[in-house]
């Protein structure tokens, strides 16, 4: 590994830190094997990608503690992701209102990352994945499609050479991560418009010579994301298009001294991720770099289980000898190895919940064992990062389901269980014959132990409390719209009640606590901005919630008040009317006796009725209690990634 002096050092404090979990346990022997090790770098990098772009941009103090976590696992490489999240002169809606970072911020997280012996590197984007910018009027011009930049127009990459400049000139390093990557539509929007057809292959290339001459000229060497050379010569967008296809035919040729990062999420098997390395190869790149993940995006904790799944599958992969080449040499498949930690779908997550990933994948660069030594691992995680292993990953929203080489994602249960409509529950019928009312208790409780049991020697267990809120609102909150349904359709009005002023009621005491423990660890980690976006979906789901209990209260009463009426018209001759009130709404236990009954008829009258002359002849009733619920996904369970939008509610907008 390429790695100052500094860097060696760090890691092997990691190492003596722990060894000193051990040092007054009853193996004596443990202790000396952990302190005594020979070890070799696998990889000349080892590198950390971190989402600053989808919301959450993590405060200077974040990044400085993220950097000493990696140093201590022995990771000298860490880029932050920044799509627009980085200020430019002059350019005022270049990142407005998203909290991008400043010069003196890159220059002060460059100075620190070089103390510790970790190299930052620059990590943009110059084409696709920049929508967040051309919504502004002022960067119309620019746009291919809503996400793409406009190709081939001069202009463009005069502001992309100012981006450049921006972003790398502040730091030591003369590497760059210039993106690339699901630029969907390149040459289809605009482009042609001006231009006409061109083979967006073409429009790519040509695209990619223009923007590697400027790093040429500032003495840069940069890096791409390669999906787009394959989903465009394979002509599907899709990440079948990526992984499946076989190695593209170029209209033409690569551009020389570009890297590609070969990016796989998703894979269990290391045969896929060495039948893509070996691709790479053949389209003219001799080591790809090859980018693994700690799934973090679209969730509320990082989905350990299968992040080493993935990550234990590229790394087996990416230490295998390369096959002959033409002088017939055979080489080392892989030389560079990422993992990102993406924050899709509003940066929900707390980014912090990979370290037990970022170390699985750091301990992976320095044995060339297709496994690493797990028992080693908990002992160095529990004294670099302050947090007792197993209760990160065995306890934790328990979302994942059993691994096989058929599975290709990580659902998140606990995410569309929180944000599903409470009113609707239109996702119930997928989990409608699972208990997840105890799931959740159980893990509440488990949790609960977790975070205060030795407080002092695992301090950062103190983040398991966001997931022991979110297990104590889904222990309410799950399988509560059936009963009440239940309670609804078979008329008994009590349990109804209960449900209401009881449970529902403690629902809505459990979000608030939620959302404001999550209000806190998001200013407390990140930049305030993007906060309002995860704060308006608890806005929402606390309004629905006060909705679904007004509501319901509103049908208690008014079918209390409707019964009264029908039963004094019965007394009063009316007694067709009276016959058809269904037993099965009416359970009596809150009927009153005729007097009662009088006495408030005339003082409603008086008043002017409750309901209007349209509402007397009906009986009142929840539509939302008597439509039946369908599962849209009738085989796959529980076992679903649906973001916040489809949870949300059934309609689409507009």
């Amino acid at each position: 590994m390429v790695a100052k002096k500094e860097m060696r050092t760090f890691r092997s404090l990691g190492r003596i830190l722990g060894a000193s979990r051990q040092i007054q346990g009853p193996d004596p022997e443990k202790t000396r094997s952990l302190l005594n090790y020979t070890e070799k770098a696998t990889f000349e990098n080892l590198t950390v990608m971190i989402d600053c772009s989808r919301g959450g941009v993590l405060k200077q103090s974040s990044v400085f503690n993220m950097m000493r976590n990696c140093a201590l696992m022995g990771i000298n490489m860490v880029q932050l992701y920044t799509e627009d999240t980085y200020e430019m002169e002059g350019e005022t809606f270049f990142g407005y209102l998203r909290g991008g970072y400043t010069r003196q911020e890159l220059i002060h997280m460059d100075d620190y990352a070089d103390a510790l012996g970790i190299e930052l590197v620059p990590c943009i984007q110059t084409l696709g994945h920049l929508g967040q910018m051309l919504q502004w009027p002022k960067y119309h011009i620019y746009r291919d499609t809503n996400e793409v930049l406009l190709a081939n127009w001069d202009e463009t990459y005069n502001l992309i050479e100012r981006m450049i400049t921006t972003i790398s000139s502040p730091l030591r390093s003369k590497r760059i991560h210039i993106g690339l990557d699901e630029a969907a539509g390149v040459g289809e929007g605009r482009y042609r418009q001006i231009f006409g057809y061109e083979d967006p292959t073409r429009v790519f290339l040509h695209h990619l010579k223009r923007v590697q001459d400027i790093c040429k000229r500032l003495d840069l060497k940069p890096m791409i994301w390669s999906d787009m050379l394959f989903t465009l010569a394979n002509k599907n967008n899709s990440l079948a298009g990526y992984y499946d296809g076989g190695t593209p035919q170029l209209t033409d040729n690569l551009p020389p001294d570009i890297d590609l990062v070969y990016w796989d999420y998703y894979h269990t098997a290391s045969e896929s991720y060495a039948n893509k390395i070996e691709q790479h190869r053949e389209l003219g790149c001799p080591s790809p770099w090859v980018a693994t993940a700690a799934w973090t995006w679209n969730r509320f904790w990082c989905a350990l289980p299968f992040s080493f799944a993935t990550i234990q599958a590229s790394c087996q992969a990416a230490k295998l000898e390369s096959k002959p080449n033409a002088q017939g040499v055979v080489g080392q498949n892989v030389k560079n190895m990422m993992i990102t930690i993406w924050g899709d779908e509003g940066h929900e997550c707390d980014m912090f919940s990979a370290l037990p990933a970022m170390y699985y994948f750091a301990d992976h660069g320095y044995t060339q064992d297709a496994e690493i030594d797990l028992d080693r691992l908990k002992n160095c995680f529990e004294g670099v990062c302050g947090a007792k292993f197993d209760d990160w990953i065995d306890q934790v929203m328990a979302s994942d389901t059993p691994l096989t080489l058929k599975t290709h994602f990580a659902p998140n249960t606990s995410k569309y269980l929180l944000w599903e409509d409470p009113f609707l529950a239109h996702i119930s019928p997928q989990y409608a014959m699972m208990n997840l009312e105890t799931h959740y208790a159980e893990i509440a409780q488990t949790l609960s132990k977790m975070i205060d049991y030795n407080k002092e020697t695992f301090p950062e267990n103190e983040r398991l409390r966001m997931a022991y809120l979110v297990a104590q609102v889904l222990t309410l909150k799950c399988h509560l719209h059936s009963r009440m349904t239940i309670a609804y359709r078979s008329g008994d009005r009590q349990e109804l009640y209960d449900l209401t002023e009881g449970r529902l009621v403690d629902l809505q005491v459990a979000v608030d606590q939620l959302w404001k423990y999550h209000r806190s660890l998001w200013h407390k980690t990140n930049k305030p901005f993007g906060w309002e976006v995860v704060e308006m979906r608890y806005g929402g789901l606390r309004t629905r919630l006060l909705t679904m209990r007004d509501r319901i209260l509103e049908y208690l009463e008014g079918v209390e008040n409707w019964d009264r009426q029908q039963l004094q018209l019965q007394q009063n001759g009316g007694g067709a009317l009276a016959s058809s009130v269904s037993s099965q709404h009416s359970n009596g236990a809150n009927s009153q006796n005729g007097a009662a009954a009088e006495t408030y008829l005339t003082s409603s009258m008086r008043r002017g009725s409750w309901m209007d002359k349209n509402q007397q002849a009906e009986r009142p009733t929840i539509p939302e209690f008597d439509t039946n619920r369908e599962a849209m996904y009738e085989y796959a369970g529980c076992n679903l990634l649906m973001d916040y939008n489809r949870v949300s509610t059934p309609s689409r907008p507009g």
